[in-house]
């Protein structure tokens, strides 16, 4: 909130993406959680005076900073980011929020954040040949969810959108152990254990999955089956949303370079797709695309200070 107030770079290059993209709804990423959504406001006040407007906005509060009290990582140290429930310096650092044109439907809404992981059918949790990893007391309040897992139904006329949303861990920054690689496999798997009501109730037709995953189907680290299970569900669709051929962002992988919607630069992991919108089979998909426009231009400058992330929009026709 101060540096959106404070007119930060960032955030106004942000607010300017998306005023240029005009969504009816937009999941955000990477903002700070507070209880009364004055960041999440504040950054709709500036989208709105670049000329967008949302009426609606919603948040949740994140695992990202919650303190566990126990060293969640086996460094030997606790209270630090990675001890948290999700990778945060503090509470709330790094959460989500929804924007939208229609209102959510609070009535609607679930939480699977609080999951246990280890309460996740078939959990792939970490260990060593000493046992669990990095104890079994960890493992007992080891939450599946870095950021959240939500289910957010939006009215839209007399019909009703359901969202699915999450940020996961990227699969890295662990040891042999791959504890960051494990946990970002099942909160992915998580999403087919709904559908399939093995975790809880399966959403009402028609939903939307939509977030990070931070795992490339093709290139990059991590535990491939777990992204290409879901964009191969029959229930979902993948519309492969791609940027423009002029975009900026090069050829370093093994995938169409077109679908990557981020960049890290080396030694990071070069260019992935990272970013998924998957409507439910039965939704009618009009069009979809990654905002990146060329970056010797104003929109590309301003994209590339908004973040390494790309937008991923869809235009979904509903009956």
């Amino acid at each position: 909130m101060r540096d959106i107030l404070r007119g930060d770079p960032q955030a106004e290059a942000v607010a300017g993406v998306i005023a240029s993209v005009a969504p009816d709804i937009i999941v955000l990423q990477g903002i700070d959680y507070d209880l009364d959504l004055m960041a999440l406001r504040a950054l709709r006040d500036r989208i709105d005076a670049r000329g967008h407007t949302f009426p609606h906005a919603f948040a949740l509060s994140p695992n990202t900073g919650r303190a566990t009290g126990l060293d969640m990582d086996g460094d030997g140290k606790r209270g630090e980011a990675r001890d948290a429930q999700g990778y945060g310096p503090f509470a709330g650092e790094g959460g989500m929020a929804i924007l939208s044109r229609f209102p959510v439907d609070p009535a609607g809404v679930r939480d699977f954040s609080d999951l246990l992981w280890a309460d996740l059918p078939w959990a792939r949790l970490p260990s060593t040949p000493s046992g669990p990893f990095p104890s079994a007391e960890a493992q007992a309040i080891q939450r599946l969810s870095t950021t959240g897992h939500w289910l957010v139904p939006v009215k839209i006329g007399g019909q009703r959108l359901t969202l699915l949303t999450f940020h996961a861990s990227p699969p890295a920054f662990d040891g042999p152990e791959d504890r960051n690689g494990l946990r970002n496999h099942d909160e992915i798997v998580f999403w087919r254990h709904l559908l399939d009501g093995s975790v809880a109730m399966p959403p009402v037709n028609p939903f939307v999955l939509l977030g990070v995953a931070n795992l490339d189907p093709v290139d990059g680290g991590g535990h491939k089956a777990a992204i290409l299970d879901l964009l191969n569900d029959p229930r979902l669709q993948d519309p492969r949303p791609m940027r423009p051929a002029s975009a900026h962002l090069a050829e370093t992988g093994q995938s169409d370079p077109r679908l990557d919607t981020a960049s890290w630069p080396a030694p990071g992991p070069g260019d992935l797709r990272v970013s998924y919108i998957l409507p439910s089979a039965e939704l009618d998909i009009v069009q979809a695309g990654v905002h990146d426009p060329p970056s010797d231009g104003v929109a590309g400058r301003e994209a590339e200070q908004a973040s390494r992330h790309r937008l991923v929009w869809i235009d979904l026709h509903l009956d």
